[in-house]
């Protein structure tokens, strides 16, 4: 850490002011849907409605991206709540008997 030494003030205090450190910003982490023959569209959506939050329009332009494409990215987060997430989606679609795979990745 540098310092640097400033001029007296009035009161004869001698100011030194140290260089703070960099603080980064958290890593983000994208939160995925996997496609699969067996998990409704339906569901797809209500998941990406009620965990992720997305308006109904989005939610359906993500669902048929991901079962186009084979993969879609639900959100992106910090690791915690990226986590916390995969885990939301795991717990509902087992509930509901449904093999929907959720990962996350670094961005």
């Amino acid at each position: 850490m540098s310092k640097e030494r400033h001029q007296r003030d009035d009161t004869n205090v001698v100011l030194d002011r140290k260089a703070l450190p960099k603080v980064k910003p958290p890593r983000m982490y994208k939160v995925l849907l996997h496609n699969d023959d067996y998990t409704t569209m339906e569901f797809v959506v209500a998941i990406l409605e009620t965990v992720f939050h997305h308006s109904n329009a989005a939610a359906m332009r993500i669902m048929l991206h991901i079962h186009h494409g084979g993969v879609g990215v639900a959100g992106v987060f910090t690791y915690e709540v990226a986590e916390s997430k995969v885990a939301k989606v795991m717990a509902l679609a087992r509930e509901a008997k449904y093999p929907l795979l959720c990962t996350c990745e670094p961005e």
